[in-house]
């Protein structure tokens, strides 16, 4: 989910002075206005990981050779070609495996919108334990690498967005920011920016440690047994069907759907908060991602949890994030004034927020 690198980008976060973007809050369960500066937001959150950090620059030299991983080649084609078989066996399957293929992509996507991205990656609403604990099992069953993992890795994206240190930088071509990045060794400047992130919150939060000394077990588990037992053993669906609907299919949809956000989020739609970057706003991305579409706005305001301003509309992810608070289990919403956001439109928008 990265940007263009360029010098402009350090204010896309944070407007130089603004009285309508400090922090208010509306009791334990409240929305909060998202701080003035970059000081007060990493007070705020404990970290400014993912803000961008204009001080890049590429070395110089030759480039690193490219090398073929050639386990994760195999792999991601066996995997879409048992979801392509899936898709021949979907006709014949009984309604009730197809609603439960479609909870499980539901689950498994939260996993990561909720999860990994906007909780643990952002840190811009806080969530109560049995709501870490159910996002992270979700987590498991999206299978995408362990929340830390995931969310250091995020959090290299959007400080050095579209660059070297970027794992899917978008400038290396749609395929690569797709699927691309996963196939081939991640670029040195990955590695070496992803060592120096301090990830003091992550490593301080319990569910995030225990997810990652268990992942594997847990992906098994989460991942590929459960969705295909309960419709083998509930329902008496073929085990043929209950493995390649619920399990195989749904698990390419979802990480297809997050893979958008990183390539045709980055490629397509238009830029109405900041057109010096590359990331856009993409309602079909939106769609499939459960609400990560609006990402133009994302790079510009990383920090607000709704990552629109739009709240609810083709947004699952903040209705969810909402219900939760509702329920109790979620609090703090960092959220961007709307006076902010129009500023930041005619500011270094494209002015396509005038046409709609």
């Amino acid at each position: 989910m990265p940007a263009r690198g360029l010098p402009e980008q350090l204010s896309q976060h944070f407007p130089a002075s603004s009285s309508a973007a400090r922090a208010t809050s509306n009791g334990g369960a409240g929305l909060e206005r998202a701080p003035a500066s970059q000081e007060d937001l990493g007070a705020e959150r404990g970290m400014t990981d993912d803000i961008f950090d204009t001080s890049y620059h590429e070395k110089e030299g030759p480039k690193p050779a490219r090398r073929y991983v050639w386990r994760n080649i195999v792999l991601m084609s066996l995997l879409h070609a048992g979801a392509l078989y899936g898709l021949w066996l979907a006709p014949a399957a009984k309604p009730l495996t197809m609603a439960w293929g479609f909870l499980c992509f539901l689950l498994s996507a939260l996993g990561v919108t909720a999860g990994a991205h906007r909780l643990w990656s952002h840190r811009s609403y806080k969530a109560s334990l049995p709501l870490r604990v159910f996002l992270a099992f979700a987590n498991s069953m999206a299978f995408q690498n362990d929340i830390y993992e995931w969310a250091r890795d995020h959090r290299v994206h959007h400080k050095f967005s579209e660059t070297n240190a970027d794992p899917h930088n978008a400038t290396r071509g749609f395929f690569f920011s797709h699927i691309g990045w996963l196939l081939v060794r991640k670029h040195p400047d990955v590695l070496e920016k992803g060592s120096k992130l301090e990830l003091a919150d992550l490593k301080a939060d319990k569910v995030v440690m225990f997810q990652r000394r268990f992942y594997k077990p847990s992906v098994v588990v989460m991942c590929f047994l459960l969705p295909t037992l309960v419709p083998w053993c509930c329902w008496g669906e073929s085990l043929c069907n209950s493995f390649f609907l619920p399990a195989i299919l749904r698990y390419v949809l979802v990480l297809n759907a997050s893979w958008l956000v990183n390539s045709a989020a980055h490629m397509f739609g238009n830029r109405p908060y900041d057109r010096t970057i590359n990331p856009r706003e993409n309602r079909l991305v939106t769609l499939g991602a459960l609400g990560e579409g609006f990402h133009n706005y994302h790079h510009t305001f990383p920090y607000d949890y709704a990552t629109s301003e739009f709240g609810w509309h083709y947004n699952f992810t903040t209705a969810f994030i909402d219900l939760m608070c509702l329920l109790g289990l979620a609090s703090d919403r960092k959220k961007v004034s709307r006076e902010v956001v129009l500023a930041r439109k005619i500011r270094t928008g494209d002015g396509s927020h005038k046409t709609g």
